[in-house]
């Protein structure tokens, strides 16, 4: 039985849902597949996104930038814990060859811990990097970038380009440093799109619009969700904070998931980033997003999301003051227009097809 191990940054869920689809597709094409997953990352969440005989291991396998809500990146603590890993580095290597050790995998997936694709390529260990960024290439173009040690440039620098592969889903950033970079389709995971039953599960009207809000792992945004009600616009969310609200459906946990929520929601409300933009795509779902200034892996994102679906921009501000019933109206209408079909998550199986030679006998 063929082992597969993934290791995944919990920097919010952009990186288990960017690699879930793979890890289904995979599953599918070889039933006793045997996975393991590291990450630190909640269980409910890893059984909501992977296949449910997934083993978790909950160590982190990297570091995690530190955020402030889900917009703004404590760059400065953030480069602080990149260093003391750093410092670090020789225990926590030595602490992930024994973790391969024990686990005997046949391939090691990393979306996108580089301590474990360092420690594999020790150990003999075929290695993949998946992922629409790198970290290295996220601090250096950070506002913080001339202060990286030489020591963790180099670091991070070998053990990505010391992969087998380094697979890019699009949208990704432009990385062409690596030696071992290959680019695919998007990515997504699909669920059927049945609006009318989910309106039925959450007792909502028929003539209610629905409106995902997603903003990831990070936090959430102050939100006057008021004006929605008036205007037949229904918030769905899994941010507690909103419940109290009529104009407010919670979703997760025993209700429904953020995928059935995003595949039959109306329009989603998000900031940049590769999960919720590649799924909005893939559903065909117009998209309203708070710009993430700052955030490297912004500009190919955006860009691609604009070639993709209807999409439009909200300030952090007009969400605070309840202002969204205009811009929600107006991208809603113009998706109308534009009438653009889904996108095809090509890179799933692109992927597939690379990962399948060493998890085959």
């Amino acid at each position: 039985m063929a082992h597969l191990y993934l290791a995944v940054t919990a920097h919010g869920y952009g990186h288990l849902a960017q690699v879930a689809p793979v890890v289904h597709a995979l599953k599918a094409r070889l039933p006793r597949l045997r996975i393991s997953l590291q990450g630190n990352l909640k269980p409910e969440i890893v059984r909501a996104r992977l296949p449910q005989d997934v083993a978790l291991i909950p160590h982190a396998a990297d570091v995690a930038l530190p955020m402030d809500g889900p917009l703004t990146v404590c760059w400065e603590q953030g480069l602080a814990l990149y260093e003391a890993f750093e410092a670090d580095y020789d225990r926590h290597l030595a602490h992930q060859m024994d973790l391969l050790a024990d686990a005997r995998p046949d391939l090691v997936l990393a979306d996108i811990p580089w301590l474990p694709l360092d420690a594999a390529h020790r150990l003999g260990i075929p290695a993949v990097g998946l992922c629409s960024l790198n970290w290295l290439d996220i601090l250096r173009q950070s506002p913080l970038g001339d202060r990286l040690s030489s020591a963790l440039v180099e670091r991070l620098h070998t053990a990505y380009a010391g992969a087998e592969l380094f697979i890019r889903p699009a949208p990704s950033m432009p990385m062409p440093w690596l030696p071992n970079a290959i680019s695919v389709g998007p990515m997504a995971q699909l669920h059927p799109r049945d609006p009318e039953r989910l309106r039925a599960r959450l007792g909502l009207a028929e003539d209610q619009r629905l409106i995902l809000m997603q903003f990831g792992g990070t936090g959430s945004l102050h939100i006057d969700p008021g004006p929605l009600a008036r205007a037949r616009l229904q918030l769905l969310t899994a941010d507690p904070k909103l419940a109290d609200s009529s104009a407010v459906s919670p979703i997760g946990g025993a209700g429904p998931s953020m995928l059935e929520a995003l595949a039959s929601c109306d329009a989603m409300i998000t900031k940049p980033g590769y999960g919720s933009f590649s799924e909005a795509a893939c559903h065909g779902i117009p998209v309203l997003y708070v710009p993430r200034d700052g955030w490297p892996e912004t500009p190919a994102l955006v860009d691609w999301l604009h070639q993709q679906v209807t999409a439009g921009v909200i300030t952090p501000e007009q969400l605070a003051r309840g202002d969204m019933v205009g811009p929600i109206e107006a991208l809603l209408e113009q998706a109308r227009l534009d009438a653009r079909k889904p996108v095809v998550p090509t890179g799933i199986e692109q992927t597939v097809e690379r990962l399948l030679p060493w998890l085959q006998p």
